[in-house]
């Protein structure tokens, strides 16, 4: 059998076309005698070097990887062919809910392949709709994106935060409603913030100092953020400092104001489990200081509204699955009165509008939103077009109506207009997308994870599907950080379903579809009940006959992409394909870059010997083991990746390939460049990536196009 080997040096113009048996050369990868001590334990990190992502050896490194890769892809030869019809199903008007704001609406649309979905206003439901902000206009190739928008009390102005090539880091602007002219005023070293108008006079956001090194801004731990307030018509370097925590250099913070603007709140956590609460009554002169509604850090809270002096919040205190309760900050000493009280369905959201209050509980991982008056009396189930995910409840106090979004798997995103006084929703606007939902079905299906635990999974198909177990089969999950996986139309999959592939998204443990002891059965110690069961359904799927093996892919991103490195290295024989993505894969050094020290509540560290002697048995990085074959693997990260650090998939994909041997598959990193974690990713560079992505799963499970 021809042996074809691609030379480093070469790499830059290779052009030669790949078959499924070739033996890739990866680029060679030095390795250094890094070997760090852990309570004893010696741990060798022979690619720490590729940590310094703009070093100059790393910059050749990703330069020859992705030459690997691409080279990889030309030799695909439907990979064009999927590109042109995932650019055609693309290619359609989308618009979001619109968002009442005085006599305005703002609606952002996008004609269908735009890069960045432009923002328009219009006076009244029948105005004319003008643009306010063009995201499109701000680069050459659609790389700033639109983040934290707010209008003033009074609609006198209007300020946007903007992101460049996908980092977090952000800059807010200040734009004169009337003349559409923007101040001459810029705030920068942003992140993690709203915008919280007081009147027309200023807003509050969260800021941080200045980096002491511009060049590592993207990788070097982010500490010590603030709350500030901008009064407008000033210099940034003269923003009040309204709040700051000496003390505790890793904490978030967050402001917000209660919609008469009479309580600032804000949201502390020392990371992305666990909340502390502290208001200030802006109207009472003598509180000079925060007090404390909701100490920290046991259990998740956040503030509603306020009413009649109370503050309305959510709180899962004594109540896994959360409930609402009514809160006096003149008494704290005084027991919480319940409002809702904690139901068997987990309460994913509350929200206020028309003097109501819209409760969104998730029922077996689909929302279903209740109606309450604001003394907790129910008043009414609102009908959803079916099961699926909707988003957008909620408006102001003296507002009538709102809008909002429903979208299922096969359901493409749909906003309807809801009556409060009838509770009648209504049709407003209709996907245009190209796309037959009649074609399809979405199941949900429930099966035993290893120890015994009925976890649910969503699968989507073209009806009429054989249980034959050749069906081209993708898994994808995420199981962490209490965030649910609910139904939702994605375009990029449609490439997928047309060509008879199985579309299956599994809720596991760690999420948050089944409430907080679903979430904390799988975090720190139980972190691996998320794998068993993301093991268990690729096995149910096998035994039911839908795939095999052969035919079988995983996929998830960031801590999806832990979830996927994790199971391929514990069972690689299970799987075709495995697709992490801008994942946690170092466990023991994660918490060491930009804001991966906020996910120790959920991990655990390796500072700690407990923890560390978990999280080695499944670090990714510390658990691929030499000449064995694992599934063909692409590796996604991006330049600008500064939630997750590009570090953690470059010394993956360098220690896989290592220990690749003699294996056939192909072990590949993708380096985006301009690009972060995922947010605000300009349309092009979505769909280029869904190309690669795409081709490289039907092409290693054998699937003609």
């Amino acid at each position: 059998m021809r042996r074809t080997i691609i030379a480093l040096g070469a790499l830059m113009a290779a052009s030669t076309t790949f078959s499924m048996a070739q033996k890739i050369e990866y680029p060679r990868t030095e390795r250094v005698s890094q070997v760090d001590d852990y309570f004893g334990k010696k741990i060798a990190d022979p690619y720490r070097w590729l940590e310094d992502d703009t070093a100059a050896h790393t910059e050749a490194w990703v330069k020859a990887q992705n030459a690997l890769t691409n080279t990889y892809f030309s030799g695909i030869p439907f990979r064009d062919k999927i590109k042109k019809r995932l650019t055609a199903l693309w290619d359609y008007p989308k618009n979001s809910a619109p968002q009442k704001e005085g006599e305005y609406y703002l609606t952002y649309k996008n004609n269908g392949l735009q890069n960045q979905s432009v923002l328009f206003v219009q006076k009244g439901l029948n105005g004319k709709a003008e643009v306010l902000l063009d995201p499109n206009k701000l680069s050459n190739d659609g790389t700033i994106a639109l983040q934290a928008t707010a209008f003033s009390k009074k609609q006198q102005y209007f300020a946007y935060a903007v992101s460049a090539s996908g980092s977090d880091w952000q800059e807010i602007y200040i734009m004169d409603f009337s003349s559409r002219k923007l101040l001459n005023e810029r705030l920068e070293y942003v992140k993690f913030t709203g915008i919280s108008w007081a009147g027309d006079d200023g807003f509050y956001y969260s800021g941080y100092e200045k980096p002491k090194n511009e060049a590592t801004k993207f990788s070097a731990k982010t500490e010590f953020q603030k709350i500030f307030y901008h009064k407008i018509g000033t210099a940034q370097s003269a923003d009040i400092l309204i709040y700051e925590d000496k003390d505790h250099p890793l904490r978030y913070v967050g402001a917000s104001l209660t919609e008469d603007e009479r309580f600032l709140v804000l949201g502390i956590s020392e990371g992305t489990d666990g909340s502390e609460i502290k208001v200030k009554d802006l109207r009472n002169p003598s509180a000079k200081n925060f007090i404390t509604l909701v100490p920290g850090f046991a259990t998740n809270a956040s503030v509603i509204d306020h009413i009649d002096g109370k503050l309305l919040v959510q709180t899962n205190d004594g109540a896994p699955n959360y409930k609402v309760v009514m809160m006096d900050p003149a008494n704290l000493q005084s027991e919480p009165k319940i409002i809702i009280p904690e139901q068997h369905e987990k309460l994913e959201g509350v929200s206020t509008g028309g003097g109501k209050i819209f409760a969104s509980y998730l029922r077996r991982a689909c929302t279903n939103v209740v109606q309450y008056g604001t003394d907790g009396t129910l008043e009414r189930k609102i009908e959803l077009p079916g099961l699926g995910t909707a988003s957008g409840f909620g408006c102001y106090k003296q507002d009538d109506f709102f809008f909002y979004t429903f979208t299922s798997y096969v359901y493409p995103p749909t906003v309807y207009k809801y009556d409060i006084k009838t509770g009648r929703s209504t049709l407003f606007k209709k996907s245009e997308v190209q796309f037959n939902p009649e074609d399809y079905e979405t199941k949900q299906v429930f099966f035993p994870s290893k120890d015994g635990s009925k976890v649910s999974m969503f699968m989507t198909y073209k009806k009429g599907i054989k249980l034959d177990g050749t069906n081209p089969t993708l898994l994808y999950g995420y199981g962490g950080f209490n965030i649910s996986l609910t139904p939702a139309f994605s375009v990029a999959n449609m490439v997928f379903l047309e060509n008879g592939g199985v579309y299956c998204v599994a809720n596991l443990r760690g999420g948050g579809e089944y409430g907080e002891d679903w979430h904390k059965g799988g975090m720190l110690e139980n972190k691996q009940n998320v794998f068993d069961d993301f093991i268990s359904a690729a096995e149910f799927l096998i035994e039911e006959k839908y795939t095999n093996p052969r035919r079988l892919a995983i996929r998830g991103g960031s801590n999806g992409g832990l979830l996927v490195a994790a199971c391929m290295t514990q069972r690689p024989e299970l799987f075709a394909v495995a697709i992490p993505q801008v994942g946690v894969l170092d466990m023991l050094r994660y918490h060491k870059f930009t804001v991966g020290w906020g996910w120790a509540v959920e991990y655990g560290s390796s500072d700690q010997k407990d923890q560390f002697e978990y999280l080695i048995r499944y670090s990714p990085l510390h658990n691929v083991k030499k000449e064995t074959c694992y599934p063909a693997t692409l590796i996604t990260t991006a330049d600008h990746d500064d939630r997750v650090v590009p570090a953690h998939s470059f010394k993956f994909a360098a220690t896989l390939q290592a220990a690749s041997h003699d294996c056939p598959n192909p072990l590949l990193i993708r380096i985006d460049s301009k690009a972060g974690h995922g947010a605000g990713k300009p349309t092009s560079k979505l769909i280029e990536e869904a190309a690669d992505i795409w081709s490289f799963v039907l092409y290693n499970m054998r699937v003609k196009l």
